[in-house]
């Protein structure tokens, strides 16, 4: 089992910035490549960027590309992701996930997920 918790979340304005935080606890956490997802009011959930177990590789939609960008600390058991130029269509509810599988962005390959934070992103 891997229990994550996010953090971080809140309320900016368009233009804005936030880091979200994924503390991971359990099993050894360099063994997981690393997910952020959201869903926003009445959408599906939507894939937002990934990182591979040691951390040199990361992927990303088109939607987030250049303003998004994830890390992970793997002493801290810690995955963050930095959102720069916030859009009021960012505005989700944010999850971290964990995947024994790198370089993936279906949510069915990752196992394990926080309980979410929020973001709004104000015009």
């Amino acid at each position: 089992q891997v229990q994550l918790v996010e953090s971080g979340g809140g309320l900016v304005q368009a233009g804005g910035s936030l880091r979200l935080s994924c503390a991971a606890s359990g099993r050894t956490f360099s063994a997981y490549a690393m997910g952020w997802f959201r869903q926003g009011p009445g959408k599906e959930r939507e894939f937002v960027a990934a990182i591979s177990r040691s951390g040199g590789s990361t992927n990303y939609p088109d939607s987030v590309k250049g303003r998004f960008t994830i890390s992970r600390d793997n002493a801290k058991n810690t995955v963050y992701l930095q959102m720069n130029s916030l859009k009021p269509a960012d505005t989700a509810v944010y999850y971290c996930a964990a995947s024994p599988f790198d370089r993936t962005y279906a949510a069915p390959d990752y196992g394990f997920w926080g309980q979410g934070t929020q973001v709004t992103v104000s015009s």
